[in-house]
């Protein structure tokens, strides 16, 4: 067991919400933004192993762990980004390093969007592009089995049957029960205002309008079937500048399977 498998998560009031969050190190800031299914504990190898030289903060976005849901019930990766800057005022955070992983990469590139001055370096890892380019009836059948496979199944069983596929071939039992019980612990008001903001997000628009001077970077696993290599690969180009890190063996939860290898991806460019 590592000191950051028992950090306690700590509380602090953005405007009027509380954020729940996890922190340690010290140095310039790094601050991670989990996906659809996870939560900032689920970044326990970042925190241990980037803490050595930056000070690294994992949330848990609106309407996870502990944190407050948003007042929207249909929210915009623009709302999400909002929170995210209120977060950092409360934490004295003027800029930081930013990196998303899979739904994070709309918050962040959201935020990137919106507040540049703010972000040191983006990092993309898994990226989840949003819905927003498919068929109206694709995007609301999408957004209705997630919805239904959390009311039906509850989130202990959308965890179970979602899990595993997180993970790839080389995933030890271990990896399988660490995502599975993170996932089997969100709370369906934050999940599905996640899932409504997964059906309208798009991540290519978003990079388009980034700053040219910004570093970005993406990262991703060969073995992931969620957002597959080829999508991470043409997302990527939208920005040939864009270092690309290929983690090989790894699926999507590739800071979990992989993490000296993603912290060796993010400690190169950060």
């Amino acid at each position: 067991m590592t000191a950051t498998d028992v950090l306690a998560s700590r509380r602090i009031r953005a405007g009027d919400q509380i954020i729940s969050y996890l922190e340690a190190g010290n140095g310039p800031p790094l601050v991670l933004l989990h996906g659809i299914g996870s939560a900032g504990r689920s970044f326990r190898h970042q925190l241990s192993g980037l803490s050595t030289r930056h000070r690294v903060i994992a949330w848990d976005a609106p309407g996870y762990g502990e944190s407050s849901p948003l007042p929207q019930v249909h929210p915009s990766a623009s709302d999400y980004a909002g929170a995210l800057a209120v977060f950092l005022d409360a934490l004295g955070i003027e800029r930081c390093h930013l990196v998303g992983h899979s739904l994070g990469c709309l918050m962040a590139a959201r935020f990137a969007v919106l507040h540049p001055a703010r972000v040191l370096r983006l990092a993309l890892s898994s990226i989840a592009a949003g819905h927003a380019a498919l068929a109206a009836k694709e995007r609301e059948r999408l957004l209705a089995q997630r919805l239904e496979d959390v009311a039906v199944l509850g989130a202990r069983g959308m965890a179970e049957k979602r899990g595993p596929r997180l993970l790839g071939p080389e995933a030890v039992p271990q990896m399988v029960r660490a995502v599975v019980d993170t996932m089997a612990a969100i709370r369906s008001d934050g999940y599905a205002q996640a899932a409504r903001m997964l059906s309208i997000g798009d991540i290519r628009a978003d990079i388009a309008t980034l700053p040219a001077a910004l570093p970005v970077q993406v990262i991703y696993g060969d073995a992931d079937v969620i957002t597959p290599p080829a999508r991470n690969l043409e997302i990527a180009s939208l920005r040939p500048d864009m270092p690309v890190h290929v983690i090989a063996g790894a699926g999507h939860a590739l800071y979990l399977e992989k993490p000296d290898a993603f912290n060796a991806a993010i400690a190169a460019q950060f």
